[in-house]
């Protein structure tokens, strides 16, 4: 019999782990055919408390997992999409939205779904095969695997037979049901498991198939269901770890929520779980089917859910003073240091929101390129030596951290580009590490400018009234150019005119053209020597590289081919 239960223990094991498979499969299948709806969803549709918690169940119920929806919550907090206070909304959602699986679960140990999984393993495999329907086809194999799984889980739990197992029902027996310790230690072993395999849905099953046999009671079995709700919030919270100080209140947030409930429940425990099971029709006093098991705790975990929602939604102002009590950290941005903003490589999501984080980030980069251009206008005009040689450092630091953030961005990029992403996201990806490879060549620009004035700095030399004049002029087409870039990467294509970015590069050439035979024939009358004429020539020779530049980015950022050619 020994061999016999290491056998059915395997079996259990092999099923839990084909449970998480299937769960992940069918959680990411749903995430990839929302796409872009599910993030215009999260972003937009959380006007006030109420709407961020419907939001957030609906969200939950459409991609099967708390989890994903909770880290999803805590990365659009990081990227600044979400406020604190609308991220705790939709995490309050989210909990409702999970009690959908629990109500899965124990439909799998009531009906039979053999049935059901053979079918769509096999009309899964087709869809898989049409590329056009793949994710469809990924969606029924996760959900096919997941009720293999229950079926396997409910056949073991027939054959563990452990109601019949004199020493099984000892074991459980020996635990006074009626003491609160027992209950809180009950519920500490739910958090610790579900904490280590990151799994609520694992640790539920194991619940339903221990209940199904009639050897746990019913107490203990809610208590370890509590515990998987505290467990449950270590995910997003190891995901927010080494995040933006906002994305860990997110997290810390959702910990409180689910904390709260549980010592509500305690003081409340034996009155609220014998009206759960009046509203099934079990009584824990007398006992009854054990097929009815199952269904008391979907129903438990539901009314916790509803009813700890209910009380705190209205408190979601506290609850962000509390948080930002416990975690008073500020975000420090030293010169020195170099910390991408909006992209937390730490952080678990899907591609749609790693794409959107490195927008954000994108957008970041082009105002800090032109940040460094206003520098560089500026020393054109600077007397003081000192505040000429402090702005050229900076300048010089700034060329660097751009060295690294089209590096950083890049990378991430790539990372990301070796998931399975939909045509509609690679092609995004391709134009963004055209966007911030345009970027850093600006930032290149910037140096060689600010290089150039510096040169004529020390050289001793100066540049005519009106020689600085027109500088002057092409800097302003330059930086006219700069901000229509910066607003067209931080907007929506349609929302934005490629043409006027046109408009600002043909008056950058026509000035440059102009201003190169000017110089010369400046230069043939003797109105300024030779050195001054050639710096003089290379600013402008920048400066309209520069423009090019801005066009080549603001073509990326619409999906165009460069056709700009840099001018000799």
């Amino acid at each position: 019999m020994e061999q016999s239960y290491t056998m059915i223990a395997l079996r259990v094991l092999g099923a839990l782990g084909l449970l998480i498979f299937g769960m992940k499969m069918m959680s990411e299948a749903l995430q990839k055919m929302a796409g872009p709806q599910l993030r215009y969803i999260l972003a937009k549709m959380t006007t006030n408390r109420l709407t961020g918690m419907l939001t957030g169940t609906f969200v939950t119920c459409a991609v099967q997992s708390s989890s994903a929806t909770t880290v999803m919550t805590v990365s659009f907090v990081s990227a600044g999409l979400l406020t604190l206070a609308q991220a705790i909304s939709i995490i309050m959602g989210a909990n409702i939205g999970t009690t959908l699986t629990a109500w899965i679960m124990s439909l799998g140990y009531s009906v039979d779904l053999t049935n059901v999984v053979f079918p769509a393993f096999f009309v899964g495999m087709i869809l898989i095969y049409r590329k056009s329907h793949r994710y469809v086809g990924d969606f029924l194999f996760g959900i096919a695997f997941l009720f293999l799984s229950l079926v396997m889980l409910s056949a073991a739990g027939r054959d563990l037979d452990l109601e019949h197992n004199e020493a099984a029902v000892q074991f459980f027996a020996s635990f006074d049901t009626g003491s609160h310790l027992t209950i809180v230690a009950f519920l500490a072993i739910g958090t610790l498991i579900t904490g280590v395999v990151q799994s609520s849905a694992a640790v539920m099953a194991i619940t339903i198939l221990l209940c199904s046999t009639g050897v746990l009671p019913i107490y203990l079995g809610i208590a370890l269901v509590m515990g998987e709700n505290i467990g449950t919030t270590a995910t997003a919270n190891l995901a927010a770890l080494g995040a933006g100080v906002e994305a860990r209140r997110a997290a810390l947030a959702h910990l409180l929520f689910n904390v709260f409930g549980v010592v509500w429940v305690l003081i409340v425990f034996y009155p609220f779980v014998n009206m759960v099971c009046r509203l099934v029709g079990y009584d824990p006093a007398v006992g009854g089917q054990v097929e009815q098991l199952p269904v008391v705790l979907a129903m438990f975990h539901t009314c916790f859910n509803v009813t700890n929602t209910a009380i705190l939604i209205w408190f979601v102002p506290q609850m962000v003073r509390v948080v930002s009590w416990l975690l008073p950290g500020k975000e420090t941005h030293h010169p020195d240091d170099f910390r991408l903003q909006y992209i937390q490589t730490n952080l678990v999501q899907t591609p749609e929101i790693a794409v959107l984080q490195a927008k954000k980030e994108t957008a970041r980069f082009a105002e800090n390129i032109h940040q460094m251009f206003e520098r560089v206008q500026q020393m054109l005009t600077m007397d003081d030596s000192k505040l000429f040689a402090k702005s050229y450092a900076w300048v010089e630091q700034e060329e660097d951290v751009s060295d690294r953030m089209e590096i950083e961005i890049a990378r991430y990029l790539e990372k990301v580009s070796n998931d399975h992403l939909s045509d509609e996201t690679k092609q995004k990806i391709r134009q963004m590490l055209r966007e911030v490879g345009e970027l850093e060549s600006i930032g290149d620009a910037c140096y060689n400018l600010a290089r150039t004035l510096q040169r004529r700095a020390q050289s001793g030399r100066k540049f005519t009234s009106q020689q600085t004049s027109d500088l002057q002029e092409m800097m302003t087409l330059c930086d006219h150019a700069l901000r229509q870039m910066c607003v067209v990467m931080h907007g929506h294509r349609y929302e934005h005119d490629i043409r006027e970015t046109f408009r600002i590069e043909n008056d950058i050439n026509a000035l440059r053209d102009r201003l190169k035979r000017a110089n010369i024939v400046a230069v043939n009358n003797h109105q300024y020597d030779y050195a001054v004429g050639t710096m003089f020539g290379d600013l402008v020779g920048e400066l309209e590289k520069l423009g090019d530049y801005v066009v080549n980015v603001v073509q990326a950022r619409f999906g165009k081919k460069f056709v700009t050619l840099h001018s000799v």
